[in-house]
């Protein structure tokens, strides 16, 4: 009898050496006259079981990892393909705590289903929500996200439903859909799992947004970065249009809309809306003066609506189950769930798709399993770069955006990295700093030159140069970038820098009252 294995092709497994597994697989279960079958599929999350293989049985799928060469001998003896236990047995997949405990809805299909294929993603409940979508007005859609209180998951969380209705009641011939797959944080790759694992749950939300907003043609831009992703995208696209999903009449409608990639110019900047925008028309990737918004004059001057890769891929759900479904998860203005991404000093790192309403404490120990040091979490930076690093009292907060940001931090894309006590968050400041003076497209003087100021001021505290008067001037460099940068990148790289030095003042050898604002 013939066994399917589930191997999965995204990012983190061919880091991990599964191309070079899965010839050896093969050669092991020929030499032990067992035949396989294999099945490529999405990572199911859990990155530090990679390469994760599943077992198909009569019970269901029966997981082991991480899988190396070396382990093949002991795993064909103990009879892995009938799903016999093994010390890198982890029992039935979908058993695991780490994934029992999550609420899939955006990540549902991901490492169950083969991600090129049409007829897998449509037996798991793909489609359903464009063919909702093709059967309402515009408007109709629109009322529905709006509803569903869907906010943007790439670090702004502007409700989505406004964006769509500005776009909707601009006047144009021409409107287009902008995916922002620039997926550029620091710990982050929902973005990247989700393309890589089920990218039809893109594309499909990409239509639907076409429909609420009468744009016929959209661009996914990617980061250069994610090669896999952009060839897994291209294939899915190119099937889509055989199968009448996209192009003219789509599904046999009246609606037209088309698609395609484009490569990212490989710069942090270009994960902001405008400096996207100017990139995808082919210029240097840099700040817009706003207004006009690109929901009024986007790309090529148009209406544009400019989601990123979570919040388009949520939208398809929400129109198979209604607004009243995805509200019900979540806390507050913050509705639905988010991929959180765990990093660094963790034990188990990985995402992990929860509601609104989740603390930092659940996130770091009950999932991330804590320190894979061994030593006391110090600290977490939360939102990317850009995000303010919490201390241990502020990580029973309800994760939504309202109380993140009355704490002035930030929920971002989801993206979680964690410090064990041996970190030195004086470095850390300065880090977080230069990262934004190298990063910053330059355009305007609170972020360009603001950033570099801060770098040298930053340095002079920790040597101990003149702390006070540095530390005073640290502040009004931030007070500058907060208020007079033209976008995020200047105007939240304070966040990290007034965070490290409020909570972790002794890193950079200064008593707290010194850090105050004066």
């Amino acid at each position: 009898m013939t066994t399917t294995l589930y191997i999965p092709m995204d990012t983190a497994a061919v880091a991990a050496g599964v191309e070079h597994l899965i010839p050896a697989i093969q050669a092991k279960a020929a030499q032990y006259q067992q035949p396989i079958h294999i099945v490529r599929n999405g990572t199911r999350g859990m990155l530090w079981l990679e390469p994760l293989i599943e077992v198909q049985t009569p019970q269901g799928r029966v997981a082991y990892g991480p899988v190396q060469c070396a382990d093949l001998d002991s795993l064909f003896e103990a009879g892995w393909l009938q799903g016999a236990d093994h010390p890198l047995c982890h029992g039935l997949t979908e058993n695991i705590p780490y994934l029992k405990n999550q609420e899939r809805l955006t990540f549902a299909r991901v490492g169950i289903t083969q991600p090129l294929c049409l007829d897998d993603y449509q037996a798991h409940g793909g489609w359903e929500g464009l063919q909702q979508a093709l059967r309402y007005r515009p408007q109709q859609i629109v009322d529905i996200v709006t509803e569903s209180g869907l906010r943007g998951r790439g670090g702004a969380a502007f409700p989505t439903g406004i964006k769509w209705n500005t776009v909707l009641h601009a006047q144009a011939e021409q409107k287009y859909i902008v995916c922002n797959a620039d997926e550029g944080d620091s710990g982050t790759f929902s973005d990247r799992i989700l393309m890589e694992g089920d990218p039809y749950t893109l594309i499909e939300g990409m239509i639907i947004a076409g429909l609420a907003v009468n744009a016929t043609r959209g661009y996914i831009y990617v980061r250069s970065e994610y090669p896999i992703a952009i060839r897994v995208l291209e294939e899915a696209i190119q099937r889509a249009y055989t199968a009448g999903y996209l192009g003219k009449a789509i599904l046999g409608s009246d609606k037209n809309f088309d698609l395609e990639v484009r490569k990212g110019a490989g710069a942090y900047i270009c994960g902001e809306e405008t400096s996207l925008l100017e990139s995808l028309e082919g210029k240097r990737g840099e700040i817009r003066f706003k207004p006009p918004l690109p929901a009024l004059e986007g790309f090529m001057g148009q209406p544009t609506v400019v989601n990123n890769v979570i919040s388009l891929g949520s939208v398809p759900i929400i129109l198979a189950k209604g607004a009243e479904f995805y509200k019900n998860f979540g806390m507050g203005r913050s509705r639905g769930t988010l991929a959180f991404q765990l990093t660094g000093n963790l034990k188990y790192g990985g995402l992990v798709e929860k509601a609104f309403g989740v603390t930092l404490n659940e996130l770091l120990y009950d999932f991330g399993g804590g320190s894979a040091s061994g030593r006391p979490l110090r600290a977490v930076q939360v939102g990317g770069p850009l995000g303010a690093y919490l201390p241990q009292k502020d990580w029973d907060t309800p994760i939504d955006y309202e109380a993140y940001s009355a704490m002035t931090a930030m929920v971002g894309h989801g993206g979680i990295v964690a410090f064990d006590d041996t970190v030195d968050m004086g470095h850390m400041a300065q880090y977080a700093m230069e990262f934004c003076a190298i990063e910053s497209c330059g355009k305007c003087t609170p972020c360009r030159i603001g950033s570099t100021r801060g770098v040298e001021t930053i340095a002079k505290i920790r040597r101990q140069e003149q702390p006070e008067q540095n530390v005073q001037l640290l502040h009004d460099l931030c007070d500058t970038m907060l208020a007079g940068s033209l976008c995020a990148l200047g105007g939240m790289a304070p966040y990290p820098v007034l965070s490290a030095l409020e909570h972790f003042a002794e890193d950079f050898g200064l008593q707290p009252a010194t850090t105050a604002n004066h």
